[in-house]
């Protein structure tokens, strides 16, 4: 069984194999590699003549996907055949359904599909908690099984960017972090009409924070402010409480860990330019800070830390965002632990 990750540097590579199970949670992900694969293997003016698609929950039995698989394609090498939600494989009744038997004689076909054809399946999990079952795991020896993981963390990232590019809109790197912390469930589908929803809002111009903060934002970077000026004068209580003010306010935790990240990263910044001789207005503009007001206020912080202690911080919330990304841990709890840290 091979990830997304590995499947695309095999199709990059030209390893292609004869017959595919996709299975997962996320039918975008799916549904948007076996294109890639589609791609790679026809030509664009004959898809119509050379690739095949069967309603999984419809299928009576295997006969008309054999059939297709035998046919020889058109003015092609390949054609392909797709069974898409084939839920039949993912269900352990599925032995027990109406294609029980069916399923048995299509399982000994499935190493001798022709060298014409690409067979393809896929299944989507009813629940992000489903695991592949004994039905996926007995083919994964015979065909190649590919697990469509929800996408997170760079991989995520680079992957709504690439949404915001096909609609010709320039989002910055920490305002992308931002957007995509803010998503629940990493759903591609869901995140590409979100991206559509904030590309018509600023229709005719670049995206900024303060459009992302418009539609989905909670709470404001005030707040986020007050919680790091706490931190900065050591007073714990205070952060812990400025911290339940903005999870009770609704403020998404993925969005407060950007936020406090972003400005111990600034403080940083701020702190190392002071120290190399840099004055004011050129400290400003290199971090495009527009309010005097703000950057005075934010060099008063500054001084609170060392740069050591800053440098600290941010892997700090680095470590954070890991956690909260792999390890599925409690987002407010680790916020709380990450406060106590950054104090200590």
């Amino acid at each position: 069984m091979i990830d997304i990750a590995a499947f695309n540097k095999n199709l990059k590579n030209g390893h292609i194999e004869n017959c595919y199970l996709f299975c997962g949670n996320d039918e975008f992900l799916m549904r948007e590699n076996i294109r890639l694969l589609i791609k790679r293997v026809l030509k664009p003016d004959f898809i119509d003549l050379n690739y095949v698609k069967f309603d999984g929950n419809s299928l009576e039995n295997f006969d008309a996907v054999i059939n297709a698989c035998e046919t020889l394609p058109f003015m092609s090498d390949k054609k392909v055949v797709l069974v898409y939600r084939a839920s039949f494989m993912e269900e352990e009744r599925g032995y027990k359904s109406k294609l029980s038997g069916e399923f048995k004689k299509i399982k000994g076909y499935l190493k001798n599909v022709p060298q014409q054809c690409i067979l393809i399946f896929y299944c989507v999990f009813k629940s992000k908690r489903d695991k592949p079952g004994r039905i996926i795991y007995s083919l994964d020896k015979d065909i190649c099984v590919v697990k469509a993981d929800k996408i997170k963390g760079y991989q995520l990232e680079n992957k709504v960017q690439k949404f915001f590019q096909i609609r010709g809109k320039n989002i910055r790197k920490m305002d992308l972090r931002i957007f995509c912390n803010l998503m629940e469930g990493n759903n591609l589908s869901v995140i590409e009409n979100e991206v559509e929803k904030l590309c018509c809002y600023t229709c005719g111009r670049d995206i900024k924070r303060e459009d992302i903060q418009k539609m989905f934002l909670s709470g404001s970077e005030e707040d986020i402010f007050d919680v790091v000026n706490a931190i900065s004068n050591k007073n714990l209580k205070r952060a812990l409480y400025l911290l339940n003010e903005l999870v009770d306010s609704g403020a998404k935790t993925n969005y407060i860990l950007s936020m406090i990240e972003r400005q111990f990263s600034m403080l940083f910044k701020i702190k190392l330019l002071l120290e190399r001789g840099k004055k004011k207005p050129e400290i400003m503009k290199l971090l495009k800070i527009k309010s005097g007001y703000g950057y005075s206020i934010m060099v008063q912080q500054s001084k609170k830390f060392t740069l050591r202690q800053l440098k600290r911080s941010i892997g700090l919330c680095l470590n954070t965002e890991k956690n909260m990304k792999s390890l599925s841990l409690d987002g407010k709890t680790e916020l709380e632990l990450l406060l106590i840290n950054t104090v200590a």
